[in-house]
């Protein structure tokens, strides 16, 4: 199996993002080995790699997305049209934004992009926005919701939200209280329009609050949104390396959690997953280092299996391959898709 290095992956992710999009800024692990790759000489494709499993697919029919910022590279080369369509050829079905423009060749309106991926045969599924700026006319969601929301209807999405962590006043109780207000301020506004407001994790959001250890902030976002207002869309990635960062409080004592357990509890809010891999590596600081899925080490037929068998809940979720430095971009889409594609629900 290839291993990509990947250093800090997670510093990199946020001052890339910030850096390259305008409009956007932006239990153990051990039950996570068993990844599979493609063999070599191997029939490629999504059509081959059914065709050689057996059993029901993991992967829900119409289900499998992808992130457009893991692309970034070709869509500032070669502009949407033709990365949309190696997309296709790849066997995605949905695409999900990290601004609208990310240096594509030429200039393109919301029109445009939404006629383009839709002449390509793929669904525009959601985007990501930032959360806050200083600048008062920042293209975020507390500076020009509206402008957001606009943007979003205007390219028939059905999710819209920030990869932005809630830490806009702190890492207290109290401070992510106030900020889950905004996020169901948000969530209100976007519900008016037909949409689903949602929140990306990193990591750092499975930490503990400052003024409680005992506490954990996700589970404070979690119980100060409003269910029918604000959405998660779970990076299973970060959430695994958030498991292996905060699995003790401060103080050295236990605190174990399994991310796919969140999910399992309340599935309706998990509408939409980013399906990123990672090298177990206990030497690095997020105890993984991010590669093509399928070259790592967190277990996809078990995590996917697990929520689609659910009942109602097979065809509920949207799942976006993504990886924030890939070796080569279109090589990671191809692989992923093959990867997710062949996998079987055991009998």
């Amino acid at each position: 199996m290839s291993r990509t290095h990947h250093t800090d992956p997670e510093l990199t992710h946020r001052l890339s993002r910030r850096g390259m999009l305008g409009v956007a800024a932006g239990a153990t692990a051990a039950a996570l080995l068993g990844g599979a790759a493609t063999p070599a000489g191997a029939a490629t494709g999504p059509a081959a790699a059914a065709a050689a499993g057996r059993g029901r697919p993991v992967l829900p029919p119409g289900r499998l997305g992808i992130q457009l910022y893991s692309l970034r590279d070709k869509v500032s080369t070669l502009g949407f049209g033709p990365v949309f369509a190696e997309l296709k050829k790849y066997g995605y079905d949905e695409v999900e934004f990290a601004g609208y423009t990310q240096g594509s060749a030429g200039p393109i309106t919301l029109a445009q992009l939404k006629r383009l991926a839709r002449n390509h045969g793929l669904n525009p599924i959601g985007s990501h926005v930032g959360y806050y700026a200083s600048d008062p006319n920042a293209y975020t969601f507390a500076q020009n919701l509206d402008k957001v929301l606009d943007d979003a209807q205007a390219l028939g999405l059905k999710h819209i939200g920030t990869a932005s962590g809630p830490f806009r006043y702190g890492s207290t109780v109290d401070a992510w209280k106030r900020a889950a207000e905004e996020f169901n301020t948000y969530g209100a506004a976007a519900r008016a329009r037909g949409m689903k407001f949602y929140q990306h994790n990193h990591s750092e959001e499975f930490s503990f609050a400052t003024d409680n250890p005992k506490v954990r902030l996700y589970d404070v976002l979690l119980a100060e949104t409003d269910p029918k207002l604000v959405y998660l869309e779970m990076d299973i990635f970060w959430a695994y390396s958030g498991q292996f960062r905060f699995s003790k409080r401060p103080d050295g004592t236990p605190a174990p959690f399994e991310p796919l357990d969140y999910v399992l509890r309340q599935p309706d809010r998990y509408p939409l997953f980013h399906v990123k891999d990672g090298v177990s590596d206990p030497g690095n600081q997020y105890g993984y280092r991010m590669t093509d899925v399928g070259d790592g080490d967190i277990d996809y037929q078990r995590f996917i299996s697990g929520v689609t068998r659910l009942r109602g809940h097979r065809l509920a979720h949207h799942w976006q391959a993504e990886h924030d430095n890939p070796a080569e971009s279109f090589t990671f889409a191809r692989r992923s898709s093959e990867h997710l594609h062949s996998l079987r629900e055991k009998c």
